[in-house]
């Protein structure tokens, strides 16, 4: 039973978004959901991977190659892609509806996953960096957490590059960095001003995988997120770049770091944590409705039923949060802050709607065949990567602080 009602029109919502979100609850329920057993199932999926490495993973050729058709031949394949390299002219609002509805399910639907600032590549950067990840040829990872500069990157960032005239001479260690191993382009921060650092001094470089003296540890940094390793650490022993490794302007490189964050790591953690939480609230009120103990269904006890309020009360709140921020970055704000705030909610509110939609189905809820364990593993996790719910409270509050 799917109790997920349409959003309403509130907003203001385009009809041409609300279209978009319509295709997109169609196609999870028909194209995905009848996979989700079969990939939960599988030892090989990983929560960091991108979508499409993820279903090669796990499915079949046949599968894979119907659910990339599809995804092109409707339109979603280039859903964040700007207009300028044929992707869709969809804003933050369009895409947080429409990737709401894909993480509905476990299994993920193929999209061209391409970092924001892969974007500010220029000349030759295009055509060998680029181009081929919009095209789902090419696979990325972004590496700027350090063992001891997590929350703290700009101050404590170690990795260096120093110039010589011709080039850069990389040297440093990166750690849980997600899908290194598998990826084909890394987009490095290192610290090449080390008095101005964070304001002028750390500079983004992008670069091949294989290029002579980046190292990573296949045997990665297993987690209890998912049945494979997706986290690795990352050695750069003199590695030689040349200034065609350089992504955007020398010395710009944390506030790319930044953007990226913003965008990925914090924004879209709303829809990331919606989709989820709203399929864990119907899986609740189907489960609270068919099962009986002591004669009645437990949806009449009034422990269920605050627990399904609850749920019900993060989910409306979080989801106005969202798009709200969506559609004011849509309108050209500086939203980093407002981001934290639904990075902060989406880990916080996320992790506790899973934890109360698997009390709510008892033992069923352990179970590995449903989603609810693997959802609520993501959302805890949204509580610390891309900068723990602690670190999100800063940044707010030196939003409110400020001046």
């Amino acid at each position: 039973m799917d109790t997920h009602t349409p959003i309403p029109n509130a907003y203001g919502m385009p009809p041409e978004i609300a279209e978009y979100r319509d295709l997109a609850r169609r196609l999870v329920r028909e194209e995905l959901m009848p996979l989700e057993r079969e990939f939960l199932a599988s030892p090989k999926n990983g929560y960091a991977l991108p979508p499409i490495t993820n279903l090669r993973e796990t499915f079949d050729k046949a599968t894979v190659d119907r659910l990339v058709k599809l995804s092109r031949d409707v339109g979603f394949w280039n859903l964040m892609v700007p207009e300028q390299y044929g992707g869709s002219s969809l804003g933050m609002l369009a895409q947080a509806v429409i990737l709401e509805e894909f993480n509905y399910c476990a299994v993920p639907f193929p999209f061209a996953n391409v970092a924001n600032i892969l974007y500010e590549c220029k000349g030759e950067q295009i055509d060998r960096f680029l181009k081929p990840v919009i095209e789902g040829e090419k696979t990325t990872c972004f590496a700027q957490t350090e063992a001891n500069a997590g929350s703290d990157p700009g101050g404590m960032m170690q990795t260096k590059a120093v110039g010589d005239g011709e080039g850069w001479l990389l040297n440093g260690t990166k750690m849980w960095i997600s899908n290194a191993h598998g990826s084909d382009i890394i987009m490095v921060q290192a610290v090449t001003d080390a008095e101005k650092r964070q304001r002028g001094g750390i500079t983004m470089f992008v670069l091949d995988r294989h290029t002579p003296g980046v190292n990573i540890d296949p045997a990665g940094l297993p987690t209890w997120l998912s049945g494979r390793t997706s986290q690795y650490i990352v050695n750069f022993d003199n590695v030689r770049l040349g200034p065609e490794n350089v992504l955007g302007e020398v010395g710009k490189g944390f506030s790319l770091g930044q953007r990226w964050l913003t965008i990925h790591d914090r924004l879209l953690r709303g829809p990331y944590a919606l989709g989820k939480m709203q399929r864990g609230l119907d899986m609740s009120i189907e489960w609270a409705k068919q099962r009986i103990t002591f004669g009645k269904p437990i949806a009449e006890r009034q422990a269920i039923q605050w627990k399904l309020v609850d749920m019900h009360v993060d989910i409306t709140a979080l989801r106005s949060m969202t798009y709200e921020m969506a559609a004011r970055a849509d309108a050209g704000e500086d939203v980093r802050a407002e981001a934290a705030i639904v990075k902060m909610c989406a880990g916080d509110w996320g992790a506790r709607t899973l934890d109360h939609a698997i009390q709510v189905h008892g033992a069923m809820g352990e179970s590995l065949e449903l989603p609810l364990t693997s959802f609520y593993r993501l959302l805890r996790h949204a509580q610390i990567g891309g900068g723990t719910s602690e670190i999100q409270r800063v940044l707010i509050a030196r939003k409110l602080l400020k001046g």
